[in-house]
C-alpha cells in the first residue's frame, strides 16, 4: 500500500527530494518546503491547500513525479520552475517529458491584492504594465507561465480553472471560511503498469478535513 509523504509547508521556494529511506507511517511529514519530487515506487507525494494552487508533475519516461504548493509568495519565488529544475538536476528528466496538472485554487475572480503584492508579479504579467495598483491576480495562469518558461510544453499542462472560494460545496477556502476552513490533499505517485501505459496517469484527490490538517 502506498504511503503519502507531505512537506511542512512554509510558503517558500524550497523543493525537497524524497530520499530512498523516506519517513515512515501511512502519512509522513518531511522537512520544511513547498514542493516534493520523487521516483520512489511505493510513495505518493502530497500537498495541502485551501486557496493556494496545487500543481502535480509527472515524467513517465523517467518514472518521476512531483507535487507543488504554490501560494502567491511561492509563485513570486518561482516554486513551479524550481521544481522542474530539481527534477532535471537530481533525476535527469527533460522538460519535454513532463505533464502537469494545475488544480483548483483561488481564482482571479476572488483574489484581489494591493500594490505591494501586485508589483511582485510584473515580470510574470509584463503585458499589464506597472502594477503599482490594486488588481485581481490569476495564480493558476502565473504558474502555467512558469512551467512553460521552464520548458514544459503548453499542450502538456492541464489547468482546472476552478475557484475554491466560489465553489463552496466543492472546496475548502481559507479566504472564505478563515479559521473554520479545512484543507484538501492533492497526491501523485506511480500506479500499477504506468510505464506500460506510455505515460503516467496523474490523479489529484481532494480529501476534505474539517480539522484543518
Amino acid at each position: 500500500m502506498s504511503r503519502v509523504v507531505t512537506p511542512k509547508q512554509v510558503h517558500s521556494d524550497i523543493v525537497l527530494v524524497v530520499p530512498e529511506e523516506a519517513p515512515t507511517g501511512p502519512t509522513a511529514r518531511m522537512g520544511s518546503g513547498d514542493a516534493l519530487v520523487s521516483n520512489h515506487p511505493r510513495l505518493l507525494a502530497g500537498i495541502r491547500t485551501a486557496d493556494c494552487i496545487p500543481i502535480l508533475l509527472v515524467d513517465a519516461r523517467s518514472r518521476l513525479f512531483g507535487a507543488i504548493h504554490a501560494g502567491w509568495r511561492g509563485t513570486t519565488q518561482q516554486i513551479a520552475r524550481k521544481a522542474v529544475e530539481a527534477m532535471m538536476r537530481h533525476f535527469g528528466t527533460h522538460p519535454d517529458d513532463i505533464w502537469a496538472a494545475i488544480g483548483p485554487g483561488i481564482g482571479a475572480c476572488c483574489f484581489e491584492v494591493g500594490p505591494e503584492v501586485a508589483v511582485q508579479f510584473e515580470s510574470i504579467f509584463p503585458e499589464a504594465g506597472e502594477l503599482n495598483r490594486r488588481m485581481k491576480l490569476d495564480l493558476g495562469e502565473a504558474n502555467r507561465r512558469q512551467l512553460v518558461s521552464a520548458g514544459v510544453p503548453d499542450g502538456q499542462i492541464e489547468v482546472s480553472g476552478l475557484c475554491t472560494v466560489c465553489l463552496e460545496e466543492e472546496f475548502h477556502s481559507y479566504r472564505r471560511d478563515r479559521e473554520k476552513a479545512g484543507r484538501m490533499l492533492s497526491v501523485i505517485g506511480p500506479s500499477e503498469g504506468w510505464a506500460d501505459a506510455g505515460k503516467a496517469r496523474a490523479e489529484a484527490r481532494a480529501f476534505h478535513s474539517h480539522n484543518g490538517v
